[in-house]
């Protein structure tokens, strides 16, 4: 390093140092003090398993929840009730035939 650099650096942490007192220490707290901590990897497993939990129940929810409409019934076909004839002629005539127009086929002749 740089002798000035070296000398900027070791008066900067002096008067760093130079500002901490007694007053601004205290004891440490004993081993015992403090409570036991968890590996950091239990909680991301258990974290990790309630998710996909949670996503199974929610896509079992959404597959198996009813689609609001009941399920189509193939049409009935409706026939008509037979009807009584009452012996009486209908009211209305019948079709007539129409006359044969002559043929006039070249094979006639």
């Amino acid at each position: 390093m740089n002798a000035p650099i070296e000398e900027r650096l070791r008066s900067a942490l002096a008067a760093r140092a130079a500002r901490v007192t007694p007053e601004h220490l205290r004891p440490a707290l004993p081993p015992t003090a403090l409570p036991a901590r968890r590996p950091a990897g239990v909680l991301t497993w258990r974290a990790g398993w309630a998710a996909a939990l949670l996503l199974l129940v929610a896509v079992t929810i959404v597959l198996l929840r009813p689609t609001g409409s009941p399920p189509q019934q193939p049409p009935t076909v409706v026939t008509p009730s037979p009807s009584v004839s009452s012996g009486t002629p209908s009211s209305e005539p019948s079709p007539s035939p129409s006359p044969a127009s002559p043929s006039s086929s070249p094979s006639a002749r």
